[in-house]
């Protein structure tokens, strides 16, 4: 097949919410906030489980990890949206808007196995305490964690690579906040229908496969396990702290999949462009904001970490 109006494409047009001027003025303040307290509460994070020498437990060893993740999924999008929001001209380099996509497919596929063994320890402390500290050792969460930096790179890299290789013609208004598979797919002037085989493929692997693991450790006969063994916990405080760990992890969790699930399981829904890009607002500005706050308010031993590290710096 021969594409006549085939042409050069050295840059892209973001839509974004250009389309809605009132909105985009609307949105800075909010979406700029909601980025600030991203970066803040994660980096504290990261710094606090660093340094306390009480919070050197598996669960605080991935939930530094996720923070990690979320802070480059952030960067990845929310800087040059918020750039956008501000300008008429909103363009990105072809080599540019390819990198945006690898780095949110990769970096997404990462948070989404990382949920997933999080999950799996939440099960394990829970359920099996006694031998806890043998199966969820050192070496053991190390390989957990580079299998999860690693697992997206292969698929990342070949989403990206192969979505770039096809012919773009003519139209070059990518109608999204940033360079998503789906609105630059729509660009494309081939052959799609490998590329969207391959990415309903990468979609199921990559979001569905590891919720479907979490679904197997908490919500069906394990969740009614995990709850009798929380009940049968003496001490009230162990109680508590037992759900309120799960209850934490559940909401992100729920928070997370479901709005990305929406949106990618069901690509040619009959949404808007305008209501797939605020679900799009919803996991990419405002899940990652909530986890540092889910996982610190909601967290008594990374409340009184904070608490003690602040207390010796001011005091000091």
């Amino acid at each position: 097949m021969k594409w006549e109006n085939q042409t050069t494409v050295t840059e892209f047009i973001l839509v974004g919410f250009s389309t809605m001027p009132n909105i985009e003025l609307f949105l800075f303040p909010p979406v700029l906030m909601m980025y600030i307290v991203t970066v803040t509460g994660n980096v504290l994070i990261i710094v606090i489980v660093t340094i306390d020498p009480a919070l050197q437990s598996p669960m605080y060893f991935f939930l530094r990890n996720l923070s990690f993740i979320e802070i480059c999924f952030t960067l990845d999008t929310i800087p040059k949206m918020l750039v956008n929001l501000l300008l008429k001209h909103k363009s990105i380099s072809y080599i540019g808007c390819a990198i945006q996509m690898s780095c949110f497919f990769y970096f997404g596929c990462a948070e989404c196995f990382l949920l997933a063994v999080m999950s799996y320890d939440r099960y394990v402390a829970i359920c099996n305490p006694l031998h806890y500290a043998t199966v969820m050792n050192r070496n053991f969460c190390h390989k957990l964690v580079g299998g999860v930096w690693v697992i997206g790179i292969p698929v990342s890299l070949l989403q990206a690579a192969w979505i770039f290789s096809l012919p773009f013609c003519g139209q070059k208004e990518v109608n999204h906040f940033f360079c998503d598979t789906p609105p630059v797919l729509k660009l494309v002037c081939a052959d799609t229908y490998l590329f969207e085989m391959q990415a309903l493929a990468s979609t199921l692997l990559f979001i569905m496969f590891p919720f479907v693991l979490i679904l197997i450790s908490w919500d069906l006969i394990s969740y009614i396990r995990i709850i009798t063994t929380i009940l049968r916990i003496s001490s009230a405080e162990g109680s508590h702290k037992a759900f309120s760990t799960c209850s934490s992890h559940l909401t992100v969790v729920t928070l997370f999949y479901g709005s990305g699930s929406i949106v990618y399981l069901r690509p040619n829904s009959n949404y808007s462009p305008e209501v797939k890009k605020m679900l799009a607002l919803f996991y990419a500005v405002l899940t990652p904001m909530l986890n540092p706050i889910i996982y610190t308010l909601r967290n008594h031993e990374v409340k009184e970490a904070m608490k003690r590290i602040l207390g010796q710096k001011i005091f000091s």
